[in-house]
């Protein structure tokens, strides 16, 4: 009798959870929310506009970031491009631009040593080395300087 039970109890629950997936779809893929919006669920992305234009902590520069890899995903090493410009609009040409960053809820940096590598022109600088280990709170940090002048800007952006 006892084992009986036990059986149906376990046929039970195979069935209940063939019909009740728990967790994101194997493979990756798209999930389909209640309120009509989709959740990529292969891994922890943003959208790679998603560090929109912001001025730097004393208004020298205004900068914006764009990365090359979209949808930005975990532990995939990729570049970004940032646009540099001076506090009159145009675009910085000489800028030195120092890197630091990373997940300040878990008080580590990047798993990688990201660096610009190149001037791309008009204002813009290439960005390699860019990894993303986890999902949660980033922060991108940029030290500029440029025209006798220093400033810094922090991008804060959740990868999911």
């Amino acid at each position: 009798m006892r084992i009986r039970l036990l059986a149906c109890l376990l046929a039970a629950a195979l069935v209940f959870s063939a019909c009740n997936p728990v967790g994101p779809p194997q493979g990756g893929g798209e999930m389909e929310m209640e309120d009509g919006m989709s959740m990529d669920m292969s891994g922890g992305s943003m959208p790679a506009d998603s560090l929109e234009a912001q001025t730097t902590e004393n208004g020298h520069f205004t900068v914006s970031a764009v990365s090359q890899l979209d949808p930005v995903v975990i532990n995939e090493t990729h570049s970004w491009t940032l646009h540099i410009e001076n506090a009159d609009g145009k675009p910085v040409t000489d800028a030195e631009i120092a890197i630091d960053g990373g997940m300040p809820e878990h008080d580590h940096g990047f798993p990688t040593a990201p660096r610009v590598t190149q001037y791309l022109g008009e204002g813009g600088y290439l960005l390699e080395g860019m990894r993303f280990n986890m999902g949660g709170v980033w922060v991108l940090t940029l030290e500029i300087s440029s025209g006798g002048q220093s400033d810094t800007v922090t991008f804060e952006f959740e990868l999911n």
